[in-house]
């Protein structure tokens, strides 16, 4: 039998209004930049160009933050936990009605798959709200303290990988816990988190709550540093989580870190092959790829190996590489330039350190950024690859005899994020998973996200966790604490 074709099925832009430049979103209005700076944002599948969006400079970003602490002081700060969830709620609502915008527009500016923006992104992001909204009124009984109060005003800096879902992740538990917040989402995918600010408007949400200031890295540094925010919250690279921690050290200001990762993805003998391909497939492959928590690291029990790789390899010449709107398409295109840079940098330099380079044949675009499915075998611990965090879709492959070495193997890392762990035996994956040093792991599946979990990790995979009963604990103080400066 032949390879199956799929028609196309593109879904439509025109669900998405797209303006030609967009302002700051500070205090309830949109607002010019003070600067008047701008920057373009591009479809990474065409190199189209989207929208023009104003860079935020520091006297914009200290204007973010005034305007957040005076509603803090204001109806906000004195609202109820029940009429705080009542926002919540309807910020939820809001993005299940807009959900197919919110998709179209998430894949437009990011590359990723309209199916995935569609079934788990924009369905979880609304998950965050609806979960957090039923917390608004029950802090008291999270186990949080007798007397839990917000933090102050936030800074939060997202990034480009998930970009509606880190703001939801982000904003949802902090406007539960009675904060206001301040913004910033990556430079290369600043739609989504200015139409969730067209959002707020529509929810009546009190101006000042929730500020949007976009910008690069230079904005971002200005929101952590500014002495006006009690707390930060960063979702993005090791290198930029240190200089972070670097520029919060000594200060009063709290801070949450959920950095990069190298995940382990554990087979055993025993699993359950195809389960497991399917596993490893949605472990390095979901999103190109771009994901903290990927399992980039395929740890195989030596005497399963080859049939593993064997049935991996037959999985992958099925996967369908292309437009990002196309209903059908498995893997998008890479985020930015700069990114697909770096992944066959590393790639390369997987091949020249000895490992083996595989990819199925597929016919990438000739406008965009894009890079092949690629599975490496013959990895070495040492190998630059199984060290190093590609966030691309490339997978390394190592084998393993012992679960005792399997652990070893996994636990070989500065991270510490995720692992997964596949076997029928559950007293297995328990042990395993009692040994693995990371913050998540997954058994029989792979990147499993629930608002009602938390997600965080260990090592350089940064501090504090998010989501669940834990992730409120970064935005309250008790009685006597920081919530007294508000």
């Amino acid at each position: 039998m032949g390879k199956l074709e799929y028609a196309p099925a593109p879904e439509s832009r025109a669900v998405v209004h797209l303006k030609p430049s967009y302002d700051l979103f500070v205090g309830g209005d949109w607002v010019a930049s003070q600067g008047g700076t701008r920057f373009t944002t591009i479809s990474p599948a065409t190199e189209e160009v989207l929208a023009e969006v104003a860079e935020a400079s520091a006297a914009d970003v200290d204007r973010a933050v005034r305007a957040a602490r005076t509603a803090l002081r204001g109806p906000w700060g004195r609202m109820s936990g029940a009429d705080r969830g009542k926002y919540l709620f309807r910020i939820a609502r809001i993005i299940q009605e807009r959900a197919r915008e919110l998709a179209v527009l998430e894949t437009l500016d990011n590359g990723k798959p309209i199916k995935e923006s569609r079934d788990v992104d924009v369905p979880l992001a609304a998950a965050h709200f609806f979960y957090h909204a039923g917390w608004a009124d029950k802090l008291s009984y999270a186990g949080l303290g007798p007397d839990p109060r917000p933090v102050g005003v936030v800074g939060q800096v997202i990034p480009w990988n998930f970009p509606l879902l880190m703001l939801a992740w982000k904003v949802a538990p902090a406007l539960a816990c009675g904060n206001t917040v301040v913004l910033k989402p990556a430079e290369t995918t600043p739609l989504t988190a200015l139409l969730f600010a067209e959002i707020c408007q529509q929810a009546e949400l009190p101006p000042g709550v929730v500020n949007i200031v976009t910008g690069a890295g230079g904005t971002g540094q200005a929101l952590v540093e500014h002495p006006g925010v009690d707390k930060v919250a960063f979702t993005g690279s090791t290198e930029v989580g240190k200089q972070i921690a670097r520029s919060l050290a000594g200060t009063r200001k709290r801070a949450t870190l959920e950095l990069g990762g190298k995940a382990a993805n554990i087979v055993f003998d025993d699993a359950p092959v195809d389960q497991a391909v399917e596993g490893i497939v949605n472990g390095i492959f979901f999103n190109q790829g771009h994901v903290c928590c990927a399992g980039s690291r395929l740890l195989v029990q030596e005497n399963v190996a080859d049939e593993v790789v064997r049935r991996l390899k037959r999985r992958l010449t099925t996967l369908r590489v292309g437009d990002p709107l196309d209903k059908n398409t498995d893997v998008g295109a890479i985020n930015s330039a700069a990114q697909l840079e770096r992944i066959r940098e590393l790639s390369d330099l997987g091949e020249a350190e000895g490992a083996t380079r595989w990819s199925p044949e597929c016919e990438l675009p000739t406008r965009g950024f894009w890079f092949p499915p690629t599975v490496f075998t013959g990895v070495a611990q040492a190998h630059t690859i199984a060290q190093q965090e590609v966030f691309g879709p490339v997978l390394s492959v190592l084998t393993f005899r012992t679960p005792q070495e399997a652990v070893a193997k996994a636990n070989n890392t500065p991270y510490g994020l995720s692992a997964g762990v596949w076997s029928e035996k559950g007293s297995r994956i328990l042990w395993v998973a009692d040994q693995l040093r990371a913050g998540v792991v997954w058994a029989n599946t792979f990147n499993k996200f629930d608002p009602t979990s938390p997600f965080g990790g260990y090592k350089e995979s940064g501090w504090g966790r998010e989501g669940g009963r834990h992730g409120l604990e970064a935005y309250v103080a008790l009685a006597g604490g920081q919530e007294e400066q508000l």
